[in-house]
């Protein structure tokens, strides 16, 4: 009988099922993974330090580039640290704002994720359906930024500007008919709170369709059921949080257990899994992307009844109007200072961080008193997911070695910084 011998297997970085540019090592016996040796680095942009030489207004566009699926996410924690060093309190609007494009960030993220997750194990159909959804929130941040992806929305003090009255909507041309883009249209006749009111009415039977192909699918079960399992003790010891922790059941939410903005008025639940594996990860993603649309849901109803500033009225922190800039002296200094010197913080260091997507995205910020920060260290929840692939792979197959990989959510930007 032949002898079989361990061999070692380069897995990526290329590879299209590693979620970016990951050089996986793998020590194999047979199929079975013995070994995973993550080797990153190959995206390194250096994030922290780039932004240690620019002015706190003109890192923000940096934070979008890290995990560049969950985009505002990023933005919230860096401007949340800008406002616990400078004292400063966006207005309640503001604040919504931001909890919503959060959730709708959420939703966005797990779409992806899903799609991704579906091909790599080799489920084709999700992929198209998750993005049909995806293109409609994609829409809502190009409404309210003018960039679908790096929208560089939240601002220190507030957001950029205020939700529009109305929608971007489709013309016609010579791909699509008169009767395509009327019905194109439909739900984009009023305002952006209108469509998204309209998104979160038909968004719970979009899940059910996604969990209509994957739930009790045959298939997908025998590739997820007990594949990486992690015990709760585990999971806490290697640094998990966001759904890798509560798949394997311990019920820690920074929106719950350390409430920011407004998330202590808003009514939702936290998904948590029993068994710890790839498909209780899966079952909690998809109950989040339902909870996702409940929040958003509450924010449009506050939204629509109460008006107001989305910006704190500190011209040394947040440029004036630009009416007041085009007619008043001083507000033109205010605006000129702001944009080419920007604002000094107090001395000091703080830690900030939300409940990602992905997990808890912390950014810990130095200021020395100057106009740039002194030092920015990024928590990114990738990172400390990546570290437990090696023990959660072992024993596994290779073809395991990609669902684990999807499960995680991994994606290089955070990772790599």
């Amino acid at each position: 009988m032949a002898e079989l011998k361990n061999y070692t297997l380069n897995f990526g970085p290329q590879h299209p099922a590693a979620h970016g540019v990951l050089r996986l090592v793998l020590e194999l016996d047979g199929e079975v993974v013995q070994r995973a040796d993550p080797h990153i680095g190959l995206l390194h942009r250096g994030t922290e330090k780039l932004a240690e030489s620019k002015t706190f207004l003109q890192s923000v566009p940096y934070m979008d580039r890290l995990d560049y699926v969950s985009m505002m996410s990023n933005e919230h924690a860096y401007v949340m640290a800008i406002e616990k060093l400078l004292g400063v309190t966006p207005p309640i609007r503001a604040q919504y704002i931001r909890v919503m494009f959060d959730e709708i960030t959420r939703v966005l993220n797990h779409l992806l994720w899903i799609g991704a997750h579906g091909l790599d194990v080799g489920a084709m159909a999700v992929f198209l359906y998750a993005f049909r959804e995806r293109e409609d929130l994609m829409d809502c941040y190009e409404a309210v930024s003018g960039a679908r992806m790096h929208a560089a929305y939240y601002r220190p003090g507030g957001v950029y500007r205020d939700l529009p009255d109305a929608m971007p909507q489709y013309q016609v041309n010579r791909l699509r008919s008169k009767s395509s883009v009327r019905r194109l249209n439909e739900n984009r006749q009023g305002s952006l709170l209108d469509f998204i009111e309209d998104f979160t009415q038909r968004f719970p039977k979009c899940v059910d369709e996604y969990e209509t192909l994957l739930t009790d699918n045959r298939i997908w079960k025998q590739r997820l059921v007990g594949i990486g399992v992690v015990s709760p003790e585990r999971a806490k010891a290697l640094g998990f949080t966001g759904p890798m922790l509560r798949g394997s059941g311990v019920a820690w939410d920074l929106r719950k257990t350390q409430p920011y903005e407004v998330y202590d008025q808003l009514d939702f639940d936290i998904p948590v899994g029993t068994e710890g594996d790839s498909y209780d990860r899966y079952l909690v993603r998809m109950a989040e992307m339902r909870e996702s649309n409940k929040i958003i849901s509450q924010c449009v109803q506050w939204l629509r009844a109460n008006p107001g500033s989305v910006m704190t009225n500190n011209h040394k922190v947040a440029p004036p109007p630009r009416t007041g800039m085009k007619s008043n002296m001083e507000e033109l200094i205010h605006h000129f200072k702001l944009f080419t010197e920007g604002f000094h913080v107090p001395e000091g260091e703080c830690y900030a961080a939300v409940e990602h997507p992905k997990g808890e995205f912390g950014i810990y910020l130095i200021s020395d008193g100057a106009n740039m920060p002194y030092r920015v260290k990024i928590r990114a929840p990738g990172f400390a997911h990546l570290q437990a692939l090696d023990e959660m792979s072992r024993g596994h197959m290779i073809a395991d070695v990609v669902t684990l990989i999807g499960t995680q959510d991994i994606v290089f930007g955070e990772i790599d910084r």
